[in-house]
């Protein structure tokens, strides 16, 4: 064999390992980096705000996404829901979040943006005694005999029985006082919200 191939070989292997190890080392160097584009766990601690992708959530589908420690609740309504969030009124103990809390963008029937009246963001703590109401969207669960024949979806807290529609909003004669609170929020896209950052200008 020639000089010359043994050299070019050599080149080659020399040319290749150098490719790889450049590419790890970057690696190694933009891992850090995009991880800093995330808040810290200080900073979500503190009140950071996280966003929420709901691309992929569908009309009755529930997602969680944790905010200050705490979870909060990001539902997507069907058109079925609205209509019975706008009619059955008469079970509820604060129908207009009078005594609730919510931003002013979002004190309306659905709780919600008026471009995204169907997206229910709200803390998921009861607001008796902090404890996580679950999902119930109709009466295929372990707790409809707590909720009656007329059910038409909302949420149930297990540790005292405190029952709310898909607003967020509290039956009357329960033991939490007022209404899950909505935290601030703001649409980034129609699939993007930010949660912990105020929409009023939005």
């Amino acid at each position: 064999m020639s000089a010359d191939a043994v050299d070019n070989s050599k080149r080659r292997f020399l040319v290749s390992a150098t490719t790889v190890v450049g590419a790890v080392g970057a690696g190694f160097v933009a891992v850090p980096f995009v991880k800093s584009w995330n808040p810290s766990a200080r900073a979500l601690a503190a009140g950071a705000p996280v966003l929420a992708d709901i691309s992929k959530l569908e009309e009755g589908q529930m997602i969680t996404v944790e905010w200050r420690g705490k979870p909060v609740y990001v539902l997507k309504r069907t058109d079925d829901n609205m209509k019975d969030l706008a009619s059955d009124v008469d079970m509820l103990a604060d129908i207009n979040s009078d005594m609730s809390k919510q931003p002013e963008y979002c004190k309306n029937v659905g709780r919600s943006y008026d471009k995204h009246t169907k997206v229910s963001v709200m803390e998921g703590v009861c607001t008796h005694l902090g404890c996580a109401p679950k999902y119930v969207p109709d009466l295929n669960n372990p707790y409809a005999g707590a909720l009656g024949s007329d059910w038409k979806g909302g949420f149930f807290c297990p540790c005292h029985g405190s029952i709310y529609d898909l607003s967020g909003r509290v039956y009357k004669s329960m033991p939490a006082p007022t209404n899950l609170p909505v935290p601030p929020h703001v649409f980034k896209s129609d699939t993007v919200i930010l949660i912990g950052q105020d929409g009023s200008n939005a």
